[in-house]
């Protein structure tokens, strides 16, 4: 059974009345928690927390495609966070769309490699995807003992898997509903390790770093060219001694001009660096109509406020 929709909230920044939300929900008093984080998001629309909470509440009142829709639009303004897109893919197994969950975890362990919850839960889809295949098989041959014996052995597993709890996440907070919120903190069980750091130097925020990076790769494949520029330092150098200005009208050209899908994938990435510089290094993996790339590249990001943003790139 894929673990079910998560709301915990650990941060202690949150504003005021966000942990009044959680008990009510917890405590089922859905009406009271939806009037309040209305009230909430009243004043502040963009807050990831209260939105996330709101899709929480639709999903628990049998608003499931109120809450899709919800959970798909904080994925696209918060593509660095993996728990909008765990949700989204516990909605699509409730309705039996097992391709469109498993895409929705892959997405989230994309964007955060650590995500012992997803990685769980895709697991849990992939045995429901193997049971529609050999429920399938023995349609075309009700004969065939090796299917059968394989799919009593998925409908074990699948039993085993629904008896675990659920393992609740913390959503981070925002407190400036313009700036992306710090990395989601994991609640694991006791005896579940830690993943292991980042390589990166004692002063290195390298998380963060890995996230803005995976970021801006979100942005170019989903042709955001706000949020796209947006990961770049006022002051980046451009190739080849363009003007900022004629970098980004050839960028959107590319990025935007371009039909069909982009697909940009971070493999191999090392971060090191003091301060706030940081160097990062990775093998990025491009595909779009026509054309499919590899190369190594080099970038520098500087510190900017929480955010850090590109002020070098190359391709080695």
């Amino acid at each position: 059974m894929v673990a079910g929709m998560v709301f915990s909230l650990t941060t202690p920044a949150l504003a005021d009345n966000l942990p009044e939300i959680q008990r009510l929900i917890k405590q089922g008093q859905y009406a009271q928690a939806m009037e309040k984080v209305d009230a909430y998001l009243g004043s502040r629309p963009t807050d990831p927390q209260g939105r996330f909470l709101k899709g929480v509440i639709y999903s628990e009142t049998n608003r499931p495609n109120e809450a899709i829709v919800l959970f798909t639009q904080l994925s696209e303004d918060y593509p660095e966070l993996p728990e909008p897109y765990n949700n989204l893919a516990v909605l699509y197994a409730q309705q039996r769309q097992y391709d469109k969950a498993r895409a929705a975890l892959e997405t989230a362990i994309r964007t955060h490699p650590s995500y012992t919850v997803a990685y769980e839960n895709l697991g849990d889809v992939y045995a429901k995807l193997a049971s529609q295949a050999y429920d399938k098989a023995l349609q075309l041959d009700n004969a065939n003992a090796a299917t059968q014996s394989k799919l009593a052995l998925i409908h074990d597993l699948i039993s085993i898997s629904g008896k675990r709890s659920v393992k609740p996440v913390a959503l981070a907070s925002a407190a400036d509903p313009q700036t992306k919120p710090a990395p989601p903190a994991e609640v694991k069980p006791a005896d579940e390790p830690a993943p292991p750091p980042a390589k990166a130097k004692t002063n290195l925020a390298a998380d963060d770093v890995n996230r803005a990076i995976l970021a801006w790769a979100r942005a170019w494949e989903r042709k955001n060219m706000k949020a796209y520029f947006g990961a770049y330092a006022s002051n980046f150098r451009p190739p080849k001694n363009m003007s900022r200005k004629a970098w980004e009208a050839e960028r959107t050209q590319r990025i935007a001009g371009k039909s069909g899908k982009i697909t940009v994938q971070i493999r191999d990435l090392q971060i090191t660096g003091n301060g706030d510089t940081a160097t990062a290094q990775f093998r990025q993996h491009y595909k779009a109509s026509g054309l499919s790339s590899s190369a190594t590249k080099t970038m520098t990001l500087v510190r900017s406020g929480n955010q850090w943003l590109i002020k070098e790139e190359s391709v080695n």
